[in-house]
């Protein structure tokens, strides 16, 4: 028979507002602020006065946990799906502050008009005017009592229709009243079925992550720091985009400012460095991983709750270790000489700019790697060429791009069980066979996705070798990436495009390079024949036209470091996808002896 996974039930919206005041019902200051606008507040006001329905709320009851003595703690809701519409009736009934979007405390004040029993968001126009109740939480958080207010109200307005207005400001004493739907789900349900059962029920079918679900397990626990620990973690990320939110965390968030976690992370108020700008669940997945080697969120939220796997029972003993292990992962996330020492290595595999990395995940995963391997006591020159070589790798076989997860399991498995140099080969040996050089990855330059992996690889491999640009004679591709470069076409665009070729075939990864602009002018739409022709000749004791490069020399080399066939000096359309094919192969080459020298 199956066992009933939650209850619904209607409770009074005081009721559920005293829940939440006493704790009963923990609502995890996860990474969203409240987003919504005042005017939404002010129309949720208008749905509960009216009667209209306004939605549930979904909590979902920690397991109870047996304790070292053998008695059984209970386990109190947490919400996980609600947490705005909370937050509004908390800030428009009781008067609760709440956090924007820019975290900061605001108020914000529903008025009301009993005249014409409608609801507004206050204005300086609206406390001037005695006919709005300029402010419903003083009306509705219980310190005041209807008789008394109807009848100063009736007094300052004594030309009103007394009984509608008597009618109405009974009727918004009684918003409280009025009930909401609160869906309940079992504590002992995997996260699996949580989620199952969390998108069904949400009509917009928005989808919870299962780091929102670590975020509010985190967030709820009380006895092991959750609330400082569940704040280190979405700081560290703000701070990471905003260095300039130091300060307001110092201004108005005065205990956490005094942890360890603040102190750790302190450097961030004067680093601008965005290569790495890790969210929320990036740290989680980073601490948790590197510290409890396993790759999947959902064991994470079972561990926080204290889950035993083997006797699927809850112990207190586990979440407690569990909540030490994920803080001293944190610890080590937000420590500036890692984070600091991690980014280098990045950068000295060619990633210079942030426009080089579309692969978060893979970026996660080689610092998981970079810690482990010194938890594990590795030779720091070892590091630099695993994180390095690891990295690269992952880009290029897309193994995290897919079924993230699963591949961020295995792979942290192997590594913490044997050495590291023994894996790499197992799977160099796997993925990064002859073919895959030869073929595999010729195949994959067959694109015109400017932002594909392989395009990305083979850009870092040309930053790492101090490339020059295409036709430049001093200015590096990595000066281009950097600052103002742009990628243009070999085989012109507009050249291609008035001999009859369509999008797919001239935006081609093989036909980019990066030039400088005002090369790429000169060039304009000739024909390759035609604009090397005059490249030829300033390699000769012409006109320099086409940037600096000013012998054969140069040229060839220019050439060859941009893997370039030097067969281009004497194309026209006709050669196009010969060009193409003999390109891709050079690129390919290039990446294959990059790989190798990392």
């Amino acid at each position: 028979m199956q066992t009933q996974k939650y209850s619904v039930n209607q409770h009074l919206i005081e009721t559920l507002l005293v829940w939440v005041k006493s704790g009963e019902i923990a609502i995890p200051e996860i990474q969203r602020p409240f987003v919504w606008d005042a005017s939404k507040v002010r129309d949720l006001m208008d749905s509960l006065y009216q009667g209209y329905p306004v939605g549930y709320v979904i909590t979902w009851r920690n397991p109870n946990v047996r304790l070292k003595d053998g008695s059984t703690a209970e386990g109190k809701k947490v919400l996980i799906d609600g947490q705005q519409r909370i937050t509004a009736l908390t800030a428009a009934i009781l008067g609760d502050y709440v956090v924007n979007k820019e975290y900061k405390r605001i108020r914000i004040k529903i008025a009301f008009n009993p005249i014409e029993e409608k609801f507004d968001v206050q204005t300086p126009v609206i406390l001037k005017d005695k006919t709005w109740i300029p402010d419903i939480s003083e009306v509705l958080n219980g310190t005041v009592n209807s008789f008394g207010y109807i009848n100063t109200y009736l007094q300052n307005n004594p030309d009103v229709n007394q009984d509608k207005v008597v009618d109405a400001i009974n009727n918004l004493f009684n918003l409280t009243k009025k009930q909401i739907g609160l869906i309940d789900l079992a504590g002992d349900l995997e996260i699996e079925t949580v989620t199952e059962i969390f998108i069904r029920i949400n009509s917009k079918g928005v989808v919870l992550s299962q780091a929102d679900f670590a975020m509010s397990k985190i967030a709820a626990n009380d006895n092991y720091g959750g609330q400082e620990l569940r704040k280190a973690i979405d700081y560290f990320s703000h701070l990471a985009v905003a260095p300039e939110f130091y300060q307001f965390i110092k201004d108005n968030d005065a205990d956490f400012a005094k942890t360890d976690y603040f102190q750790k992370m302190a450097w961030l108020r004067s680093e601008n460095e965005d290569l790495y700008d890790p969210s929320y669940t990036d740290v989680l997945r980073v601490a948790f991983t590197s510290q409890f080697n396993r790759g999947k969120l959902s064991d994470l939220v079972s561990l926080l709750s204290g889950r035993n796997f083997e006797t699927r029972t809850f112990e207190e003993h586990i979440a407690k270790e569990s909540f030490e292990k994920l803080s001293a992962g944190i610890g080590q996330f937000i420590n500036e000489t890692n984070f600091k020492r991690f980014i280098m290595i990045i950068k000295s595999a060619g990633f210079i700019s942030p426009k080089l990395i579309r692969a978060q995940n893979a970026l996660n995963f080689a610092y998981i790697l970079f810690l482990k391997l010194r938890e594990k006591g590795e030779n720091p020159a070892n590091i630099e060429k695993y994180v390095r070589r690891w990295f690269v790798l992952s880009l290029l076989t897309g193994r995290y791009s897919g079924s993230a997860e699963s591949s961020i399991d295995y792979d942290i498995k192997q590594i913490a069980n044997k050495p590291f140099e023994q894996f790499l080969e197992e799977v160099e040996s796997a993925d990064l066979s002859d073919a895959f050089w030869n073929a595999s990855l010729v195949q994959s330059l067959d694109t015109s996705v400017s932002s594909s992996p392989y395009f990305l690889v083979y850009l870092a491999s040309q930053a790492k070798a101090n490339d020059k640009g295409f036709l430049s004679k001093e200015i590096t591709v990595g000066d281009l990436i950097t600052y103002r470069g742009d990628i243009h076409h070999i085989f012109p665009r507009d050249f291609l495009k008035k001999n009859g070729m369509e999008r797919g075939k001239y935006n081609q990864i093989a036909n980019y390079v990066y030039m400088q602009q005002e090369v790429n002018i000169t060039v304009g739409n000739k024909a390759p024949d035609v604009y090397f022709s005059e490249v030829l000749e300033q390699c000769q004791g012409g006109v320099l036209k086409y940037g600096g490069i000013s012998s054969l020399d140069e040229l060839h080399e220019n050439l060859k470091s941009n893997c370039v066939p030097e067969s281009i000096i004497t194309m026209s359309i006709s050669q196009y996808d010969e060009f193409l094919k003999e390109r891709r192969k050079l690129m390919a080459e290039k990446m294959r002896d990059y790989y190798f020298s990392l």
